[in-house]
């Protein structure tokens, strides 16, 4: 193993092989899940949730800020909603649970950095090698 880590092309690999690890780790991909409704559901109750919950969004001060900017008043957003099909209505009220969640990007990216910094620092150990910051 020592003269594994003495090869010169050791190094390339470990240090190749983390910027891959870092490339594919920075590609967000989507996962959708849901639960599918059984047949005896009503759909009727499931719309009068759905729109619920979108009214408890549009009730928030930032939404209503936005609203305001682009012109439209939240009589209107109501009525575009009501207007909608089951199944845009049902799409754009699952879109309301991660309406907050744009905040958390940042510390994901970060513990990300952090993850792959200390996994090139253990790389760089196991090879016997100092790092030197000044």
């Amino acid at each position: 193993m020592n003269a594994i880590r003495k090869a010169g092309w050791f190094l390339s690999l470990a240090l190749m092989m983390a910027c891959w690890m870092g490339v594919l780790g920075s590609i967000r991909g989507e996962a959708l899940a849901g639960v599918i409704p059984s047949r005896g559901t009503d759909g009727a109750a499931v719309r009068d949730a759905d729109i619920g919950r979108l009214q408890a969004l549009l009730e928030k001060k930032i939404v209503l800020q936005k609203l305001t900017d682009y012109g439209v008043s939240s009589e209107e957003a109501m009525a575009k909603i009501r207007a909608m099909t089951d199944r845009d209505l049902h799409r754009l009220a699952s879109l309301t649970d991660r309406a907050a969640e744009g905040a958390d990007d940042a510390l994901g990216f970060l513990i990300g950095a952090a993850i792959l910094i200390i996994l090139i620092i253990v790389i760089v150990k196991l090879m016997n090698k100092e790092i030197v910051i000044r």
